[in-house]
């Protein structure tokens, strides 16, 4: 008993009141959003739903650059991999006549390969992960083009079309509404958003229930204590990248269901809005700290931004850019103060 009420009284530190400051802005802003658009229907659940879906992919690339945050490193080329995925998917079904099962299996192992790789110059040749990533971005996004030049559009793949126009409706009916033909519509997901949050719970158990998980935060925390704790660091960062890939592949198998087509410009600057999504969930760019659950709630900020946008009907789209920039700022300055305040023993 005694336990609980120390356990109770124990104060609220600088990271957890991160994560509480991202849910509470998301909470505010779309509660603002249900409150001035509600004649146009942003309050009805399925507005929320329709966010989880067209974010599906960037929640699971989020995820992987969160474990790769952690370790204090980034990978920027996560966007161009998901171009390559898509564009190898699409050009696969559609040109080289492959099923679509046998190539979301080689996308997997694409991811893993790709993974391994970057994950050898920057665990084991102890490489810059930004110069690394930036040649795996250079070279995933020149692939996407030796692959083909032109967008190609996936439509003779019955498995790919049943599993993109696939819809999982609310049980119960719940968020059910009339429309203006008087037919009842009942909100729905795709299996991207059933995949991401898989995704997302089985990231979460593992950095915060396995052995890697905390060999991630160790290593992002202090790699020479890490070492004398007899954590391999080498080990530990390349199977951090070769995670952030095989998710990206999921990720681009998502984009893929929700896009149903390959392009050389599809996914453009996905890999700063992971990053400002991990940033804005608490994640720090120094490594050591953050977690999936903030790096959720950072995409469904960005999602609602580009949503209220979208339904204000008379702003630019790069408004939401402008709106995400001035977030990811505001969030590292936090922080930085979070950061001062915590060395000078005040939290």
């Amino acid at each position: 008993m005694i336990q609980l009420e120390k356990k109770a009284r124990r104060p609220v530190n600088s990271n957890s009141l991160l994560l509480y400051i991202t849910i509470g802005l998301f909470a505010l802003m779309y509660a603002a959003g249900c409150m001035i658009y509600d004649s146009k229907g942003f309050s009805r659940l399925q507005t929320f739903l329709n966010i989880l879906i067209s974010n599906s992919g960037l929640i699971c690339v989020a995820c992987g650059m969160t474990c790769v945050m952690l370790t204090g490193g980034i990978d920027i080329s996560v966007g161009s991999l998901i171009a390559m995925d898509c564009m190898f998917l699409a050009v696969g079904v559609e040109k080289w006549g492959m099923s679509a099962p046998l190539l979301i299996v080689l996308v997997m192992a694409m991811g893993v390969a790709f993974g391994l790789v970057q994950g050898f110059c920057v665990g084991y040749l102890d490489i810059q992960p930004f110069i690394v990533t930036m040649a795996g971005m250079f070279f995933a996004r020149g692939m996407t083009a030796v692959i083909d030049t032109q967008q190609v559009s996936i439509t003779s793949s019955q498995f790919m079309v049943d599993l993109a126009n696939a819809k999982i409706n609310m049980p119960f009916q719940i968020g059910a509404y009339m429309n203006s033909k008087g037919k009842l519509m009942v909100p729905y997901v795709r299996v991207s958003v059933l995949i991401a949050l898989a995704v997302l719970v089985i990231i979460f158990l593992v950095l915060r229930y396995t052995r890697f998980g905390r060999s991630l935060y160790a290593v992002g925390g202090n790699q020479q204590s890490a070492a004398l704790m007899g954590l391999n660091v080498k080990k530990t960062r390349m199977k951090a990248y070769v995670l952030s890939s095989v998710l990206c592949s999921i990720g681009g198998l998502c984009y893929c269901l929700n896009t149903m087509c390959g392009t050389t410009t599809q996914a453009l600057g996905l890999e700063m809005d992971a990053i400002s999504s991990a940033v804005i969930g608490g994640t720090l760019l120094t490594g050591g700290v953050g977690n999936v659950i903030g790096s959720f709630f950072g995409v469904l900020i960005n999602g609602t931004i580009s949503s209220l946008v979208k339904t204000n009907g008379k702003l630019i789209s790069s408004w939401s850019n402008v709106v995400s920039a001035i977030l990811l700022c505001f969030f590292i300055v936090l922080q930085a103060v979070f950061a001062r305040m915590k060395k000078k023993n005040t939290l």
